[in-house]
């Protein structure tokens, strides 16, 4: 996902370079990682999805569209070049720290990847910042959070997947609030969910809008229409949108329309149409212990 995987074997683990062409395969723990390279930029796939995309020589470009949608999102909370304290759950090939560190002098992120061999190897394949910088540490996201300080970070992120599907156990109520407990006031969490299809976001959302006082998302309208299959970023908050010094929805916005792919915000009472009353999933509902909670 990231509760993603890591190398049993490797192919020589020299770095990529900008001068390198062709694919690279890693046999892992629960498939295949394959890093594609095209001039500076380096793609990595797990069992030919899309997990990460890297340019060497630019670490602040970003290729995923939902990760500039979460760049934008912690603009318009905490424009740059101020630092943040970050955790990122699930971290694959650490683009989001990655160019957050290149905009951000100064900043302190951890990087949480359930696979120790997946974490091992974007550590020698890729140059990417050292510690304190950036901790990769290996566990489950929803345990490592619960193990943090409350109040303590000022960025949340979850990105993590187990064959295109969030891991249950993170997308309940109570993992929601583990978030926002870690967080200080005013934090961010930022969340990619999965929508259309055969996914239906809206319990994992609900569980966002319950635990934070200020819960917006990001989505193109096809996506949110149930049209298609794509993303959806949550941006949650840990303070009512009415306090001062806090997200600028109206700049969000506006940023969001400049991207190459425009998105729209959705928020309020479009927000609560859009939810039609789903409930979030609860750690109860599903019967099943937390890793690394007590039964």
């Amino acid at each position: 996902m990231s509760h993603r995987s890591g190398p049993r074997s490797s192919s020589p683990d020299e770095r990529p370079t900008h001068r390198a062409r062709g694919r690279v395969d890693h046999e892992v723990a629960t498939g295949t990682v394959s890093l594609i390279r095209e001039g500076s930029r380096v793609t990595l796939f797990l069992d030919g999805v899309e997990s990460s995309c890297l340019d060497l020589d630019h670490p602040e470009r970003l290729e995923f569209e939902y990760m500039q949608q979460m760049t934008a999102a912690l603009e318009a909370a905490i424009p740059s070049p101020s630092p943040i304290r970050a955790m990122h759950i699930g971290a694959a090939a650490c683009a989001l720290p990655r160019a957050w560190d290149a905009a951000r002098p100064g900043s302190r992120q951890i990087a949480v990847e359930v696979d120790p061999l997946l974490a091992e190897g974007v550590r020698r394949w890729f140059d990417l910042p050292r510690a304190p910088r950036l901790r990769i540490r290996v566990g489950d996201g929803r345990a490592e959070l619960s193990r943090t300080r409350p109040g303590s970070l000022d960025v949340v992120v979850r990105d993590a997947f187990d064959h295109g599907v969030v891991p249950t156990h993170l997308a309940t109520l109570e993992a929601a609030q583990t978030s926002a407990r870690a967080l200080r006031h005013g934090g961010l969490c930022l969340v990619n969910t999965a929508h259309g299809g055969s996914h239906d976001a809206r319990p994992d959302i609900a569980a966002f809008a319950e635990a934070f006082p200020q819960v917006r998302l990001i989505a193109d309208p096809k996506v949110l229409r149930s049209g298609r299959h794509g993303n959806i970023v949550i941006v949650a908050q840990t303070a009512p949108a009415d306090e001062d010094g806090l997200l600028d929805a109206d700049e969000l916005d506006r940023a969001l329309r400049r991207l190459p792919l425009p998105t729209r915000l959705v928020r309020g009472r479009d927000l609560d149409r859009w939810l039609a009353g789903a409930l979030p999933a609860t750690d109860a509902s599903l019967g099943s212990t937390p890793p690394g909670e007590p039964s």
